[in-house]
């Protein structure tokens, strides 16, 4: 059996088809032992020295054959029906585990850990542990039941014979006990190799724009190829010890029958000269069918000795699949519920920092944040300005406790956000990212993500205020055009407008537009900046910008320097009270007058 606290509960959950699968196993191995004694019956009859075959034995014996081969049929066909449908449930279960981890692991797992691998646990280490729980279990039942029932029945046939075939056969568990922690070793390196390559190739295919751009084909090719050799040298490694392994325990199988057929005939032939062999006192009387009954226990002992030989490689390939697995289900969960958490209701947006200073999980030591306090009145229209990399997303992504920060240091209508309930303080809040991630799916689909049953007069609403509408209507297919992966098939204006729409209809109490309007013209950007003003009044809205035009018209500005707040005023008092917003205003002033004049 495969162990382990993320395992164990399946056993409890779905022990009826476990127990009944068992139990037709075992009926299928009991009701199969009667085949070599019929068949033996047949071969003495046919070779009795009366020379007279009596059909009416032949036949009754044939029908019992039949019958043993519909109770096989039935049997096998319940517990491939019952094994394998609780293998998979087992599988189905576990990746719905993993998968509600990996929506509560925070944002800090994710940077140190690749896509690739976590697709490579969803995926190879899943099947290897449902391969287990199915096939495994038949082989441990029948290397267990089926080939302690057939040595039972061989060691009552003849002693002798048995002992003489089954101590070679002791090898093969001697060897298979040897080789499992080296296996589940091999077989854990060619994981991680293939992690490597299934990261890499999600990387150029999420990169490939970039690379036809700067004509890097070639050069990809070569890298990937090295990385290819590096998973087909782990490959081939696990399975030259597989082939080993398994060649070895066909050779001897294969020896072990040589001597019964070579030396189960001589005893045979000594016992019709009546002269039956005497070996360790024991005279073997051996007739021809007594010979093909116990040929036949050695060939229905072949399988559990294989069976014990793969199950060997199999668990082992289990185990290490099941560590990886484990290892991130039991992740640490940094971003978590508190005990009696607050759940955040009628929200009117005003938000406070209170020296809130903060620096990223991976670099404690490097401050993004430093000592920001500041108070956001509801219904304010507020606009985030700095240079590039001076905390301006950081400062809102808190908003949504994506990373934990201080207690009382971020308040949202005076509430701790460490103290609230995660899903209402994230309801509570519309983002729109800098990425501007759009799924593969229709536009109307993406813009109403945000709600739970969107209807298309409000998709259609969300994509005006998003001044969007226009361009969707002239697509073929309308609202009902596929985006692509990650909206390839759209403008970089485009997405950000659907994304805008998106976040517009979930009719946040507060708004945070990350530089959100960039790659539209001033035309589009100044329609969705009224939009904001005039649909938005009353609720809070954060803009991020790096065009001092996108929050011109802003209540109040926040200047970022370097993490901390350098001003926060209205934009008149900012030209004389901030030298970073006054030199930016210069500089943008400057730069629409160079454009002009060349126009």
């Amino acid at each position: 059996m495969l162990l382990g606290k993320h395992i164990n509960a399946y056993y409890k959950r779905y022990w009826y088809l476990f127990v009944l699968g068992v139990i037709a196993l075992i009926a299928v191995d009991y009701v199969q032992l009667f085949e070599p004694i019929y068949l033996g019956q047949i071969v003495d009859h046919l070779s009795g020295e009366s020379g007279q075959v009596d059909i009416g034995l032949i036949g009754a014996i044939c029908l019992k054959l039949l019958g043993i081969a519909a109770v096989m049929f039935l049997g096998r066909m319940l517990w491939r029906f019952t094994l394998f449908n609780a293998s998979q449930r087992v599988e189905a279960g576990v990746r719905r585990e993993m998968f509600q981890k990996s929506e509560r692991l925070s944002q800090q797992y994710y940077h140190a850990t690749n896509v690739g691998s976590i697709m490579s646990w969803f995926t190879t280490d899943l099947e290897t542990i449902e391969e287990y729980m199915g096939f495994g279990t038949v082989q441990i039942v029948d290397a267990m039941f089926l080939g302690l029932l057939v040595i039972a029945r061989m060691f009552a046939l003849d002693w002798v014979m048995t002992l003489f075939a089954l101590i070679p056969m002791m090898l093969i568990v001697v060897w298979g006990a040897l080789v499992e922690k080296f296996m589940a070793q091999r077989w854990e390196d060619r994981q991680k190799k293939y992690d490597r390559m299934y990261d890499f190739v999600q990387e150029n295919f999420t990169g490939i724009s970039v690379i036809k751009a700067f004509v890097k084909e070639t050069s990809e090719l070569h890298a990937f190829a090295k990385v290819a050799r590096k998973n087909r040298e782990a490959n081939i490694a696990f399975v030259r010890v597989q082939i080993v392994f398994d060649t070895l325990i066909e050779v001897i199988i294969a020896v072990i029958l040589s001597f019964i057929l070579g030396f189960g005939a001589w005893f045979v032939y000594a016992t019709v000269q009546g002269a039956p062999i005497v070996l360790f006192g024991h005279t073997i009387d051996l007739s021809a069918g007594r010979l093909i009954t116990f040929i036949g226990y050695f060939d229905t002992l072949i399988w559990p000795m294989i069976a014990l030989g793969s199950l060997v490689s199999m668990r082992g390939r289990a185990k290490a699949s099941l560590g990886r697995i484990s290892a991130f289900l039991d992740a640490e969960e940094t971003v978590q519920n508190p005990e009696h958490a607050e759940v955040l209701e009628n929200l009117q947006g005003e938000i406070r920092f209170d020296h809130c200073s903060f620096a990223y999980p991976a670099q404690p030591d490097m401050p993004v944040l430093k000592d920001v306090s500041l108070l956001i009145h509801p219904g304010e229209l507020i606009g985030v300005v700095g240079r590039i990399g001076c905390g301006k997303t950081t400062l809102l992504t808190l908003l949504l406790r994506l990373y934990n920060v201080e207690e009382g240091t971020v308040f949202i209508d005076g509430h701790d956000i460490m103290h609230a309930d995660i899903d209402s303080l994230r309801r509570a809040v519309a983002f729109v990212p800098q990425d501007n991630f759009l799924f593969s799916d229709t536009i109307a689909n993406n813009i109403g993500f945000s709600i739970d049953h969107p209807t298309i007069g409000k998709v259609i609403r969300a994509a005006e205020f998003a001044d969007v509408a226009a361009n969707i209507e002239d697509f073929p297919n309308g609202y009902e055009t596929v985006t692509g992966e990650r909206g390839v098939t759209l403008s970089g204006g485009q997405k950000q407008r659907i994304s805008l729409a998106r976040a517009y209809l979930k009719d946040a109490p507060i708004l945070v537009l990350d530089d959100s309007v960039s790659a539209v013209d001033m035309r589009t950007e100044e329609k969705i900046l009224q939009n904001i003003r005039e649909q938005r009044k009353g609720r809070t809205t954060i803009i991020i910008a790096s065009r001092i035009s996108s929050v011109a018209h802003a209540d109040r500005i926040l200047v970022l320097n370097d993490g901390a707040v350098e001003a926060f005023d209205t934009p008149e008092q900012l030209l004389k009270s901030s030298p970073t917003y006054s030199r930016m205003a210069y500089l943008q002033e400057l730069e629409r007058e160079v454009k002009g004049g060349d126009a």
